[in-house]
């Protein structure tokens, strides 16, 4: 199914989606998660403490971990309070837990064991020392608005639109926008944020418009800078340039972006999946040449009750932000589209 003709039956499924929400039905959803014999915080620890644990006066414990560099809160009890990673400011703090879902598209479910939140500085070793931390954490730790991985589902299919006091939608079910007729795959990068709000936008680097045909559209890296950026904060640039936030495109986010990368992109495929946390930004060869080209942006949310490791990305199959499984499973293991498509990861 090419995606004009997707786009068109969309708008049917788009009324009877919405009748199933008025009568209690939901698209990507968060429910209780059930019972998991292996803790999933546990699992996703990845290598060797560096550091053995040590008490402190704030009545947790903390230890460092590497590859990548960061440092592990622990209670009393030794279970995972919290994850702070060297040079990035997303904080993975234990919560309630939560199933996401998103039965439109795929049978797969994602049990939550983070709420990933935005801490106001980047993380280096010895910050739990410092005030701007504790006091922090202190807040964050109790914080049940909707963090990363809640907000990423605000722009699945039907969900349910959200407005400012102005008026104006900020969130609901998002297209991918118009495909480029350049590109043989059909993949345009031209639909941001702003142009998802129909709002002008000026970046310390640039002014930009809204185009009217991108309105209610995000992209791949757009709906990245969407959640990371005009939702939660993040710095955002607007050319592909190094510099203080975010880059306009996947592949200058992948090369120059902030944050602690992952693992090298080689070209190949990248294999370490025990250095991924929920939130994480991936980044894929999606172009017919292989190789360490870099065409498409994504976010990882964690292992699924199938075992595989499952992210969400803005898709021309899937018109807009899905984890579903039109146009590949959304899976970096196995021999699937996008698993072997995988180059680099990192952490913002």
């Amino acid at each position: 199914m090419n995606y004009r003709t997707y786009s068109r039956g969309r708008a049917l499924l788009m009324t009877v989606a919405a009748f199933a929400l008025l009568t209690g039905g939901s698209t990507f959803t968060y429910v209780a998660a059930r019972h998991f014999a292996t803790d999933p915080i546990e699992l996703s620890l990845g290598a060797q403490a560096a550091q053995a644990a040590a008490p402190s006066s704030s009545g947790y414990n903390y230890r460092r971990l590497s590859a990548p560099d960061r440092t592990q809160m622990l209670d009393a009890k030794g279970k995972t309070v919290a994850i702070m990673t060297d040079g990035a400011r997303t904080v993975h703090i234990s919560g309630p837990r939560r199933t996401f879902a998103e039965p439109r598209f795929t049978k797969a479910k994602v049990p939550a064991a983070f709420w990933v939140r935005l801490a106001p500085r980047e993380w280096r070793a010895g910050a739990e020392k410092e005030k701007w931390f504790t006091d922090w954490f202190a807040k964050a730790r109790k914080d049940r608005s909707p963090d990363v991985l809640e907000v990423a589902r605000e722009y699945t299919y039907v969900a349910q639109p959200k407005k400012d006091a102005k008026g104006r939608q900020y969130s609901g079910d998002a297209a991918f926008g118009p495909l480029s007729d350049i590109d043989p795959d059909g993949r345009a990068e031209n639909s941001d944020f702003y142009d998802y709000l129909g709002l002008s936008w000026e970046f310390p680097d640039k002014k930009e418009k809204p185009t009217a045909s991108h309105i209610r559209s995000l992209d791949c890296s757009g709906f990245l800078r969407m959640v990371y950026g005009y939702r939660l904060g993040y710095p955002l640039l607007g050319t592909n340039n190094a510099g203080p936030g975010l880059p306009r495109r996947a592949t200058a986010m992948a090369s120059v972006g902030p944050g602690a990368l992952l693992m090298p992109n080689t070209g190949k495929r990248a294999r370490e999946l025990d250095r991924l946390l929920p939130g994480d930004l991936l980044f894929f060869n999606a172009g017919p040449v292989q190789g360490a080209n870099i065409e498409h942006s994504g976010m990882y949310l964690g292992v699924d009750d199938r075992g595989h490791h499952r992210f969400i990305s803005s898709r021309t199959t899937a018109n807009g932000p899905t984890m579903g499984d039109l146009g590949g499973e959304s899976i970096l293991d196995g021999t699937g589209y996008w698993a072997l498509r995988w180059r680099t990861a990192r952490r913002i």
